[in-house]
C-alpha cells in the first residue's frame, strides 16, 4: 500500500498532471532523502516545515515506514493537491504528525522550525506559461531555492537539479552561512514537465554557459542537507558539485 502512493493507481489519477504534480520517480527519491537525512534524526522536540507539500505522498511514505515523534507542517498553494494530501493523511491516520495547509509558506513560516524541507520548483524558463506554472523556478530554475536558503532556518533539506544552475546555488548557500553536511544523488530521465519545449530550450541555453549539466536524456537530482556553518561538521559542497556536474 505504501508503494501505491507513487503509482498512477492512486487517487492522483483523477487529476491532470497539469493540476497536481505527478512524477513517481522524483517523489520516491525525495521520500528517501527525507527519511535518511531528516526524519530518522528527529526527536519529539523537533518541528519540520515543508514548502510545497504537493499531494503529500513523499512525507506520508516516510511516516508509514519509520518511527517519528516530531511534527510536520506542510504548505501548499494548490488547493486540489492540498485536498488530495489531506485525504491521504486522514486515510493513513497521520493527522497527529502531518498537516498540509492551503496557505502561502512565505507568509506563515515559523522561525522556530528545526528543519525546512522542500522539493522546490526548479524548471528554468523565461516565464511561467508552462504545462504546470507552479513548477517554474525562474530563468535559471534556482530562484525559489535561493529564497528558501535566505530564510535562515538552521537545517534545510532541498532537492537541487543539475540543470538548474547548481554551482551558483551552492555558492549562494555558502554565502548565506550554510555548509553541505549530507547529500544523496539519483539519475533521472527528462520527463513530462522538463521536456516541455520552452523548458528544454532554456536548459540547453544554460548548458552553453555551464549552468546546466546533463547527458542526452539523463540529469542528476540531489537531495542536499544544508546546516548553518559550525566547526563540528565537514563541508561536502565540493564533493557534491563534482558529482552533479560530471555529466
Amino acid at each position: 500500500m505504501k508503494e501505491a502512493l507513487f503509482t498512477s493507481d492512486t487517487a492522483v489519477q483523477a487529476y491532470s498532471p497539469n493540476t497536481v504534480f505527478f512524477c513517481p520517480e522524483e517523489s520516491h527519491f525525495y521520500s528517501q532523502c527525507l527519511e535518511k537525512m531528516v526524519l530518522k534524526h528527529c526527536t519529539h522536540f523537533d518541528s519540520v516545515v515543508e514548502f510545497g507539500a504537493g499531494d503529500g505522498s513523499p512525507v506520508i511514505s516516510c511516516l508509514l515506514k519509520i518511527k517519528f515523534d516530531g511534527s510536520i507542517q506542510g504548505y501548499e498553494l494548490n488547493s486540489e493537491a492540498c485536498e488530495l494530501g489531506q485525504s491521504r493523511i486522514e486515510q493513513y491516520r497521520l493527522e497527529h504528525q502531518y498537516t498540509i495547509h492551503n496557505k502561502c509558506f512565505f507568509k506563515n513560516f515559523s522561525s522556530k522550525a528545526t528543519y525546512l524541507i522542500a522539493n522546490p520548483p526548479y524548471l528554468p524558463a523565461p516565464d511561467d506559461n508552462l504545462y504546470m506554472p507552479s513548477l517554474h523556478g525562474g530563468e535559471d530554475g534556482a530562484t525559489i531555492t535561493k529564497q528558501l536558503l535566505s530564510i535562515g532556518c538552521e537545517n534545510v533539506m532541498l532537492m537541487i537539479s543539475a540543470y538548474s544552475n547548481p554551482v551558483e546555488t551552492i555558492e549562494y548557500a555558502l554565502n548565506q552561512g550554510y555548509q553541505v553536511v549530507d547529500f544523496m544523488i539519483s539519475p533521472l530521465t527528462f520527463g513530462y514537465y522538463s521536456c516541455e519545449p520552452k523548458v528544454k530550450k532554456t536548459i540547453s541555453e544554460l548548458r552553453k554557459n555551464r549552468k546546466a549539466f546533463y547527458s542526452q536524456n539523463i540529469y542528476f537530482l540531489a537531495g542536499v542537507l544544508f546546516k548553518k556553518r559550525d566547526s563540528y561538521s565537514t563541508d561536502l559542497s565540493v564533493e557534491l558539485l563534482r558529482v552533479m556536474t560530471a555529466l
